[in-house]
């Protein structure tokens, strides 16, 4: 709802005299104080306001009571009162009379009572203590429907081919009956060109005929209002043969004579007649004398006989001619049409709300014919007798009001009149002093879709009328330009919303009494497209088809989906599958064929696409063959004007898929030849165009046609057609003006291309002077040039510049002026008072005092800031500053730093000279990590650590802290010990530690500023071994292999006892041809292998090397042993109970003398849990990852839940060694992992060794 209107650019008239424009500092219009409850209680002063009344032509039916409607508004609420006839009408006087309570609407109960008494001109009158207003003149009348007038009518009797009138002259009603011509049975006689009815209700016969004979011609007269019908006497018509009248040429029968005239009102609806007789009958035809007939207002009644025109204006006077027509001649007449005009609005009067001592003025504008009179009223009060006011000025149709003061409300009325009616409108003239209101309701959420327009409103009272201001975030102040556009009325408007526009945006309404803000919120959602639309589809009957729509939509916008059949709902039919992105029709009838669409619908936006369901026979035929169009042939060109031409062509086959549009391509023989350009699309249902053409082009067309295949050939070309040449119809685009040089002043633009020249000898006006400086335009022509060079002018000043388009045959449109700089030159200035805040280790604040804007000598683009260290060979650290800024932040510094810093102005040339250089420090702060934390020496009880300072001390380095805690086999970390050492101290040495045994340690620099980053390592501590005395046999590198499965894959963990520091676990798929997958470890004794496949046998092993060094150790396996774990224990008891169960069973049956079929036996051992290993690997046949404190199925191992050393059979060619699958000299060994029962000679006597879970790291099946 619109609340106000400001106007602040109003011109006025000359008559109104210099003196006004002093006075009238501010127009101020609005509508009305808002009282709507939506809004809040507003309790401010409005006065009346008329909000509902009758017509001015009030007709009642005398059977029902009168109401006359009159309804306002206003702060109070108005008393009513009533004149009729011009006095007073007194309400409560007459008891048939009732006012209806807070309203002005009268309610006249007539029963009993002549109703011709309270027929009348009413008027109504809305008061408050804020002024009058008045309502139009109402008539009331009452509905009349009198009787036919006895009359006798005489038998008529004719020859035949003679015109005939049958008068009906029905009486006068009111309003006017209705007629129409029936027979004795009511029903309507036929009508046709030879035959017609007249608007008076006459009944015409162009020429008569035999079967015209009859008695009961009957004209009746409906009365709407009463709903009462009467009839005129039966008319009898004889039509003799005996004396025929032969053919003759067409006159008319109305009207009479060779002209006549008629005269209509603006607005209302003309009707022109014209009747003829002849034989044959005549045909009518229209035309308008010098000029043509408004075809969009035009309709043709009773064959032709009868022109209407709606809405008439001004332009429809003139000369109408009717010819009557038949083959023996013709005959003319010709009505003169004169348009008069009530009074209607230009521009009416609207509400002022004005502020004390500010200025408005109240219009009222009206046009009629003749020339309205216009009177002014207030408070219902003509102006002239109204009390004496020196504030107010009338002047025709206008009333001004200067300086307005408290108290000086009122209502003013404008009333227009001429003979042909009046109008009357109201307008108060409110004077209020109010503080700022936002009328829109808070925290509103706007939402809108990608690239739409987005309005955010703003609404707002306040008297003066409050200025609006907007602020993205609460931060950034929004101005009027793109892509923003602030409207009077405060209502932000975003052409083309983007998801960066979403946020908080904050309107703030302010006048001289106060502000007030409100605050709404944007947010831009993605469109809904569809990805993948429905395709034409052709389906055998009994067949089943499927059309896709898949769509893309905001995620947080509720979707949903329709499908519909030729525009109409689907059928009610189980055949029909809608699912989330498609339509599945099933046994598809004939009546399925059709067009189907689907439509994705949000709140905010919808999209559709269709396809086409064509049903062919079920039986064996040759496939359908779609091939493209054919050409178009036998183009013709018609209709021939200077700017278009009407193309026509003859389709080519469609070769069975139908022609979908026809794409009409244009040849520009005299600049272009041999370049066919796209000119417009039609449906492929149309075989013609309008094309718009261009003056001075050799023009040539042709056509080709699209269908589901793709284009045809192109027709042959049309004959050429040639347009004659013409002014330019556009000036070059792209005009820019920019200085590239100091004292010089670039123009360029995009030059018309021959095309668009529209004639010979193209050339550019070109027209520039100086922004703001009192001088005339500079101007040069050229041609054949896209860009023309000003030299001499002065450095960076605004140029006002056009380029304007001409040729042989005129001027161009007059060009816009664009704004241009001419050329820049480096800043003259450095910043002053350059001052330095460090606000902590890595951050300070610089400020300085911006250059004079003279001294830039160029467009601004912000100050640039250099740094650099004074200790170190660093690059400076530089950061520019955009726009016109007196201050930045310096981030990233390094603590504990000596800076020099300056700073210098730029341009777009470049930078000015440097600011005196500042030199600030930079606190301590925390250090950085040290640099490097090594563990040596591993003992059984001890570990020695040596680290190195952080490359970062950011400060005086105050010491280091080590904590360290054990780490045991389930990766629980045990108590944490600190130790504190002094800055110079790298190395330590840790005893008492448990042995066999991993330890995690951490470590930090710290300065007065804090403790920095830690870093980590872990390493173990030895095992406690006895060696044997030989000591002429060499014990291999590794100790115990321990393993272990978790939730994640198989845990490895491994003594080692040799000098290698680098590890690698290496796997291999059982029988595989591949290469080991290796997994390096850094530093620790354990590893986790995941991602191994469930069901897949793995072979494992672990390797020691030193990347330098080509000697290997390789670990031999160490297997859990589960046969002692509580779950295996439960497992295997449960196993022997069910066994014990089955043994039970079986023996019950044989002592019963029963048999025991395999077919019961296999039925008792259908738990996949107890199932036999498989007969070729023994194994179980399946593994689940997720199953963790199950035993692994198909392992193997010995008793001692150990690898034996001599299975090992594996190479070490990986690494540079070979060797028999035994220990090496040196100790190394390769373990077997491996689910997979061999039976060789290795295998000895353990072929009968119990499962055991050893293989769930080794083998994993």
């Amino acid at each position: 709802k619109l609340f106000y209107i400001m106007d602040r650019t109003r011109k006025w008239a000359s008559g109104l005299g210099v003196v006004l424009f002093i006075v009238l500092r501010q127009l101020t219009l609005a509508l009305e104080v808002p009282l709507d409850r939506k809004y809040g209680s507003f309790q401010l002063p409005q006065p009346p306001t008329i909000t509902l009344q009758s017509p001015k032509d009030y007709i009642f039916d005398p059977r029902e009571n009168i109401v006359i409607h009159c309804e306002a508004k206003g702060k109070p609420h108005p008393s009513f009162s009533w004149t009729r006839n011009g006095t007073h009408f007194d309400v409560e006087k007459d008891s048939k009379v009732l006012m209806k309570p807070g309203s002005g609407t009268l309610v006249i109960d007539i029963s009993g009572e002549k109703a011709e008494a309270y027929e009348g001109t009413y008027q109504c009158t809305a008061h408050n203590d804020h002024g009058t207003a008045v309502s139009n003149n109402i008539v009331i009348r009452q509905s009349r429907s009198p009787l036919w007038s006895k009359e006798r009518n005489e038998a008529i009797v004719v020859q035949k081919g003679i015109s005939l009138v049958l008068q009906c002259r029905p009486p006068a009603g009111l309003p006017p009956p209705v007629i129409f011509w029936m027979d004795n049975n009511f029903q309507r006689l036929p009508l046709d060109k030879r035959v017609s009815q007249a608007l008076n209700g006459d009944l015409y016969f162009s020429n008569i005929l035999p079967e015209d004979t009859r008695s009961d011609y009957i004209c009746y007269a409906r009365f709407p209002h009463t709903q009462t019908i009467q009839q005129k006497q039966p008319i009898s018509v004889t039509v003799l043969e005996n004396s025929p009248v032969g053919e003759r040429r067409p006159g008319f029968m109305m009207p009479l004579g060779v002209t006549s005239t008629k005269m209509v009102l603006r607005g209302e609806t003309l009707e022109l007649e014209c009747i003829a007789e002849g034989l044959p009958t005549p045909e009518i035809s229209w035309q308008k004398d010098g000029g043509e007939l408004p075809t969009s207002r035009l309709s043709y009644q009773n064959f032709k006989k009868t022109l209407k025109i709606s809405e008439v204006n001004e332009g429809d006077a003139g000369d109408y001619r009717c010819t009557a027509t038949n083959s023996l001649g013709t005959a003319h007449h010709v009505i003169k049409v004169t348009v008069k005009a009530a009074p209607f609005w230009v521009s009416a009067p609207r509400n002022l709300i004005l502020a004390p001592n500010e200025t408005g003025i109240l219009t009222c504008r009206v046009g009629g014919v003749p020339k309205p009179k216009i009177n002014w009223f207030v408070n219902g009060v003509p102006i002239e007798n109204a009390p004496e006011d020196h504030s107010r000025k009338v002047d025709d149709d206008t009333v001004i009001l200067s300086n307005v003061q408290s108290g000086s409300s009122a209502v003013y009325q404008c009333n227009a009149s001429n003979e042909f009616g009046y109008l009357i409108a109201n307008a108060f003239v409110n004077v209020l002093a109010e503080p700022p209101r936002v009328l829109t309701p808070p925290n509103r959420v706007y939402q809108v879709i990608t690239n739409s327009p987005a309005l955010l409103h703003c609404a707002s009272f306040g008297s003066p009328i409050p200025t609006i201001t907007w602020f993205k975030d609460s931060q950034t102040s929004i101005k009027n330009g793109d892509p923003y556009v602030i409207h009077e009325n405060g209502t932000l408007e975003i052409h083309v919303a983007q998801p960066l526009n979403s946020g908080k945006y904050t309107c703030i309404a302010t006048n001289n009494l106060g502000i007030k803000e409100n605050h709404v919120y944007l947010e831009v959602k993605e469109p809904t497209r569809i990805l993948k639309q429905p395709e034409y589809k052709v389906v055998q009957r009994g067949m089943s088809a499927v059309f896709e729509c898949k769509v893309k939509h905001d995620p947080t916008l509720i979707p949903t989906m329709t499908w519909l059949k030729d525009n109409g709902e689907l059928p009610d039919d189980e055949r029909f599958e809608v699912d989330t992105d498609s339509l599945i029709i099933k046994d598809i009838t004939d009546e399925d064929e059709g067009t189907y669409t689907c439509i994705m619908n949000t709140t905010l936006d919808q999209d559709s696409a269709s396809a086409m369901l064509t049903v062919v026979e079920a039986t064996p035929t040759p496939a359908i063959v779609y091939e493209k169009p054919d050409p178009p042939t036998d183009l013709e060109l018609t209709d021939q004007t200077e700017r278009s031409v009407q193309l026509t062509w003859i389709p080519g086959d469609e070769h069975n898929s139908p022609t979908q549009t026809f794409l009409i391509q244009y040849e520009d023989l005299l600049h272009q030849p041999g370049v066919w350009v796209n000119l417009t699309e039609v449906a492929g249902t149309s075989t013609t165009a309008q094309l718009n053409l261009s003056p001075y082009v050799y023009y040539s067309f042709r056509v080709l046609a699209l269908n589901q295949v793709g284009y045809s050939d192109p027709s042959q070309p049309s004959r050429q057609y040639r347009t004659n040449p013409a002014a330019p119809d556009e000036n070059p685009s792209d005009v820019q003006g920019e200085g590239i040089e100091p004292g010089n002043l670039v123009i360029s633009w995009t030059p018309l291309t021959g095309f668009q020249s529209n004639g010979p000898g193209l050339e550019y006006r070109v027209q520039w002077r100086q922004k703001d400086v009192d001088e005339d335009w500079s101007s040069k022509t050229v041609a054949n040039v896209s860009q023309f060079v000003v030299s001499g002018t002065p450095t960076y000043v605004l140029y006002e510049i056009k380029v304007q388009a001409l040729n042989d045959y005129g001027n161009g449109p007059e060009p816009e002026v664009v704004i241009g700089y001419s050329g820049e030159d480096l800043p003259l200035s450095a910043p002053d008072s350059v001052q330095i805040m460090v606000h902590n280790s890595t951050l300070a604040e610089v400020h300085w005092e911006p250059v004079a804007a003279p001294s830039v000598r160029g467009k601004l683009q912000g100050y640039k800031r250099t740094s650099c260290k004074e200790d170190a060979e660093q690059q400076d650290q530089v950061l520019t500053f955009s726009g016109n800024r007196s201050e930045g932040r310096l981030p990233g510094l390094q603590p504990y730093s000596l800076y020099n810093l300056y700073v210098k102005v730029l341009n777009s040339k470049g930078e000015g000279p440097a600011s005196p250089s500042k030199t600030f420090e930079t606190p301590e702060g925390v250090p950085g990590p040290p640099s490097f934390l090594n563990v040596l020496n591993p003992s059984l009880d001890a570990l020695s650590l040596e680290w190195g300072p952080p490359v970062n001390n950011n400060g005086r380095l105050a010491g280091y802290t080590l904590k360290y805690q054990p780490v045991n086999s389930t990766s629980e970390l045990g108590p944490i010990k600190v130790m504190t050492f002094l800055a110079n101290e790298t190395t330590i040495t840790l005893g008492n530690l448990n042995s066999s045994m991993l330890y995690k340690f951490y470590l930090s620099a710290k300065t007065i500023k804090g403790s920095g980053p830690t870093i980590t390592e872990e390493a173990f501590t030895c095992l406690h071994v006895i060696y044997p005395s030989d000591v002429g046999h060499r014990w291999p590198a590794f100790g115990t292999v321990n393993t272990s499965l978790s939730g994640d894959g198989a845990v490895i963990r491994w003594e080692y006892f040799g000098h290698h520091k680098t590890f690698y676990v290496e796997y291999i798929v059982e029988n595989s041809k591949e290469d080991w997958k290796k997994e390096l470890v850094n530093g620790s004794h354990s590893h986790m292998i995941k991602g191994l496949k469930p069901g897949t046998s793995y072979r494992v092993r672990v390797v020691a090397r030193d990347p330098a060094v080509p000697t290997v150790h390789t670990a031999p396996s160490r297997q859990v042993d589960i046969a002692t774990q509580g779950w295996f224990i439960g497992l295997m008891c449960a196993i022997a109970l069910l066994i014990l169960v089955l043994l039970i069973v079986c023996f019950i049956k044989r002592n019963k003398g029963g048999k025991y079929p395999v077919k019961e036996k296999e039925d008792a051992h259908q738990d996949p849990e107890i199932q036999p290993m498989k007969e070729d690997d023994g194994t179980f046949g399946e593994y689940s990852d997720t199953e963790d404190h199950k035993p692994l199925k198909g392992s193997r191992t010995p008793s001692n839940g150990t690898v034996r050393r001599d299975e090992s059979d594996d190479s070490l060619v990986d690494y540079g060694e070979g060797g028999d699958g035994q220990f090496n000299e040196d100790g190394s060994f390769i373990g077997q992992y491996s689910g997979k029962k061999e039976k060789d000679t290795h295998e000895g006597n353990e072929s009968s060794e119990a499962p055991s879970p050893v293989n769930a790291m080794n083998s994993f099946v």
